[in-house]
């Protein structure tokens, strides 16, 4: 089986980079790591751990999102509904909450979910955003529990990856086949 490591990358998309990455990097902390673009686009990348970054996307023309709040119904197309990112601590929580709010932006109160303690806001791309702390004692991915009283039927299953429930690889790509075909990205490897 696969073994993952992380979100590489989360995608998004902005119609302003600098207002992006002020607000990214420096109101919230994450380090710009990487930067592509040229007069058709720029790409930029932010390191949130070891393992894991959220990049933007900036397109001539691109509109921003419609604003569509954390959680809430709709029947407008739609592929997203809100991105959580996780701190240490509850003092990390309510740190990053009066920082949001000294910044002028609207952010909720901290909520009980009960294996989390959440703020929800939106950054300057109407994007909504949450950010959550574990809370001790509760640990879902070691103890998952379903407390859907109407669960659809994958997932009475369990919480364990079911085997045959897709087809078998017929044919695994031999070393020797192995291509990569270079991207817009194969210039962040040259030296400078």
């Amino acid at each position: 089986m696969t073994n993952f490591n992380g979100v590489n990358h989360l995608a998004l998309v902005t119609p302003d980079m600098d207002m992006t990455i002020r607000y990214w990097r420096d109101l919230l902390g994450f380090r710009l790591v990487a930067g592509l673009g040229n007069e058709r686009f720029r790409h930029y990348f932010f390191e949130l751990s070891e393992t894991d970054m959220v990049a933007f996307f900036e397109w001539p023309g691109v509109k921003p999102v419609a604003l569509k709040d954390h959680g809430v119904p709709t029947t407008e197309p739609l592929a997203f509904d809100h991105v959580s990112f996780g701190v240490d601590t509850e003092d990390d929580l309510w740190e990053l909450k009066d920082k949001i709010e000294a910044a002028g932006f609207w952010v909720s109160e901290v909520i009980d979910h009960g294996f989390i303690h959440s703020i929800y806001t939106f950054d300057p791309n109407d994007i909504p955003i949450e950010f959550s702390v574990n809370v001790a004692g509760v640990d879902v991915r070691r103890q998952p529990k379903m407390k859907d009283k109407n669960p659809c039927p994958a997932a009475l299953e369990g919480s364990e990856p079911q085997p045959g429930k897709w087809p078998a690889v017929a044919r695994k790509t031999a070393p020797e086949d192995r291509m990569v075909f270079p991207g817009e990205g194969v210039i962040l490897s040259e030296n400078d």
